[in-house]
């Protein structure tokens, strides 16, 4: 009886931490996706806006050294779960604002970047201002971010599991299950009471059969080699841009005449987070090098000191890549697209089982054995690449060997 009331009264402490964070979250993350959508308006009704990208981009590093946030980002967040180091308040905040800033001058990004650090900030600060523990605090933190990315996304099986396989891949924190996943509950119903619309795609699906499985087994082949490309063009582009303009106003300024220019050669097609695109490729509509082109425009984008997330930007290059080699293939091209944008994002993040959590909840769960298939084989030959150079693999992808160590940039 003691051992049961020790368990009813961590579901109890669990289920109402998660509730009252998750509801912060749903109602920041939110504001948050509002914000962004009235900066894309904004932007694209007056193109003017595009000549303020300087502007924006020292109004940014300004930002980042008043509040003394240098340096912070998704990777402290997970350093926080990781070694419990401090999540300072301001980072909440200021990635906010900062991600506003890069949407409306039309930098090309996404949000759930900027989704795991408010909603990481907040259950941090949420965790210290409820007196929480060593032990407790990163649980806390998990509730927030699991919270915001549901809010932002109306994916929150897909939030939950995320939080929880994005810190240490190979090992699932399960003590953050119940509260993680009523965080990410709490914050999709906020969301919802806010009219902000959950991410759905109408795709149809083949049935399962031998030939289309190895077409698909193609397609995720090369969509794990594009996940390569595309982490390891954001990484190189930021590593070369802080070698070569050491200078942090000054690499903002010659970034932003680059996209400026790029802008004006490509039309604008590549700006913001592209999720017109992502629709038109699951549709099965793409321009052969869209990916290629996305792919420059993020990397330059972050690398010259710009805010935003990774993982739009990875749907957008997925679906469009997946919408032309799955046509080539002899696959729909709207499957193709839905194929390559779940198979990019796992390779990316090196998180397979909220990306098929992922395919279900956007897609549907008709084609769940194909998505399956896909996440992982772009999981395995995606290696130890990732997006986020805290994270850290357990266990090898190759073999049952525990090696501990951390992605590969």
């Amino acid at each position: 009886m003691r051992a049961l009331g020790a368990y009813m009264g961590a579901l109890a402490k669990w289920m109402l931490v998660g509730a009252l964070i998750g509801c912060i979250g749903g109602v920041v993350g939110s504001l948050f996706h509002l914000g962004v959508g009235m900066a894309t308006e904004l932007r694209l009704r007056h193109g003017w806006v595009l000549y303020l990208m300087p502007l924006a981009g020292l109004a940014i590093v300004a930002l980042y050294k008043v509040t003394k946030t240098e340096g912070k980002g998704t990777n402290s967040i997970i350093e926080s779960v990781h070694f419990g180091r401090n999540v300072p308040a301001a980072l909440v905040p200021v990635i906010f604002i900062a991600t506003v800033l890069t949407h409306l001058v039309g930098g090309s990004a996404g949000r759930e970047g900027a989704a795991l650090q408010i909603g990481g900030g907040i259950g941090h600060q949420a965790g210290k201002l409820l007196q929480m523990g060593e032990k407790d605090l990163p649980l806390a933190t998990l509730c927030g971010m699991s919270g915001v990315f549901a809010a932002l996304f109306g994916t929150p099986l897909t939030a939950t599991v995320f939080a929880l396989e994005v810190i240490s891949v190979g090992v699932l924190y399960y003590a953050g299950l119940v509260p993680c996943l009523t965080a990410s509950l709490m914050g999709y119903l906020v969301s919802r009471l806010m009219n902000i619309a959950p991410t759905r795609f109408a795709v149809a699906m083949p049935e399962l059969e031998v030939l289309t499985m190895f077409r698909v087994a193609a397609l995720a082949i090369a969509c794990a080699i594009v996940s390569v490309l595309f982490v390891r063009g954001l990484h190189h582009t930021e590593h070369a841009a802080e070698k070569y303009l050491k200078n942090p106003w000054l690499r903002v300024v010659v970034g932003s005449a680059v996209l400026i220019g790029l802008t004006l050669l490509t039309g604008g097609s590549y700006n913001g987070a592209g999720m017109e695109t992502i629709e038109a490729a699951v549709a099965g509509h793409a321009d052969a090098l869209a990916w290629l082109w996305k792919l420059v425009f993020t990397a330059i984008t972050i690398g010259v000191g710009f805010k935003g997330g990774e993982v739009v930007p990875s749907f957008f290059v997925g679906a469009t890549f997946g919408c032309v080699a799955g046509a080539l293939l002899g696959l729909p091209a709207g499957f193709g697209a839905a194929l390559g944008l779940i198979a990019v994002f796992c390779g990316a993040v090196n998180c397979p089982l909220a990306s098929i959590l992922l395919s279900v909840e956007l897609f549907g769960g008709g084609g769940l054995a194909y998505f399956a298939m896909t996440c992982a084989i772009s999981y395995l030959l995606s290696g130890y690449c990732g997006l986020y150079s805290s994270q850290t693999i357990l266990y090898s992808k190759v073999r049952a060997e525990y090696i501990n160590r951390r992605t590969r940039e």
